[in-house]
């Protein structure tokens, strides 16, 4: 029997962009410096120009690769989880994402504006796919009732929710992971509250 294998090693591509997403998440995309970066990867700072033109460009790969990767996880997930299954599946695939990556929803949330504006137009355009993925899902489930505005509501008002907890949460990541699946659901399945 064969050992398992290990996950291969990151590229110094993704060692830069998690050293940059954890520089940017403390001090802001402006309070960092590219020394600063290859500092984080044992490289010299303009070592990363062999990798990156520079810091903005690092900052476009990091949001527009996390929209990218949200959305394609996304779809893949509705799609393997079958009718009626859908919307658990998004609400388990973002608490995991927010659980893991809480630097890069921080530097998504604060730095978004540091982008050119096609490349922030891009990040948004992934990013109201991804809303959409998980509107299609809060309507399919009959959840906050079938109408459009409504969904895109609740969604957005989810995605705040999980976006949120982890930077805050004093519970072991399963606790948290737990309860934000909870809290996400049941805002989203409930019946109206009385008036």
């Amino acid at each position: 029997m064969c050992p398992p294998s290990e996950p291969p090693a990151p590229s110094r591509r993704e060692q830069i962009l998690a050293a940059a997403a954890d520089l940017f998440a403390r001090h802001g995309f402006h309070g960092v410096s590219i020394d600063e970066i290859g500092a984080a990867v044992g490289i010299s700072g303009p070592a990363l120009y062999r990798h990156f033109p520079g810091k903005d460009a690092i900052l476009a790969a990091m949001l527009i690769g996390i929209s990218e990767h949200l959305l394609t996880g996304a779809r893949e997930r509705v799609s393997a989880a079958g009718d009626g299954a859908g919307l658990a599946a998004l609400v388990d695939w973002h608490v995991a994402f927010a659980l893991d990556h809480p630097a890069l929803i921080t530097v998504q949330q604060r730095d978004l504006d540091a982008l050119s504006e096609a490349d922030r137009e891009t990040v948004r355009r992934l990013q109201r796919s991804y809303v959409d993925v998980w509107v299609r899902e809060i309507q399919a489930a009959g959840a906050d009732g079938a109408r459009r505005p409504t969904a895109v509501a609740s969604a957005h008002a989810v995605l705040g929710l999980i976006n949120s907890t982890p930077h805050s949460a004093r519970l072991s990541r399963a606790g948290t992971g737990d309860l934000l699946r909870r809290m996400a659901l049941r805002a989203l399945l409930a019946a109206d509250p009385p008036s």
